[in-house]
């Protein structure tokens, strides 16, 4: 296994391609972490963990949408989760850099 700081680095910076894509934040961490996490060192942990990051984020996404007829509670918990999708993967990224732990609050353990 090789040490790759900068896929790592990428492979957290990509989840923001949600934002432009609305799919590609999801797809090319998971093509990164299926095709890598046996040839880069510490791949298998920042995969799993970006991937329950997203996975948890659309669930809670999903949760929201009815919220959002209760008093507009919905628009609030989509507020929250969008700036969470924004700054945790470049929070994280610089982890990645730096060698640390990946660490997304309230991510579900969906992928052990």
């Amino acid at each position: 296994m090789k040490e790759d700081k900068s896929l790592l680095v990428f492979t957290h910076l990509s989840q923001l391609l949600d934002l432009i894509t609305g799919i590609g934040g999801f797809l090319i961490p998971l093509l990164l972490w299926l095709t890598q996490k046996d040839k880069v060192l510490a791949m298998n942990e920042h995969g799993k963990s970006i991937l329950n990051f997203q996975i948890s984020m659309f669930i809670y996404a999903l949760a929201c949408i009815p919220l959002t007829f209760l008093f507009g509670l919905g628009t609030l918990g989509l507020t929250v989760i969008a700036v969470f999708c924004f700054v945790f993967p470049i929070i994280n990224a610089i982890k990645a850099n730096n060698g640390e732990k990946p660490l997304y609050p309230l991510s579900l353990k969906i992928i052990e």
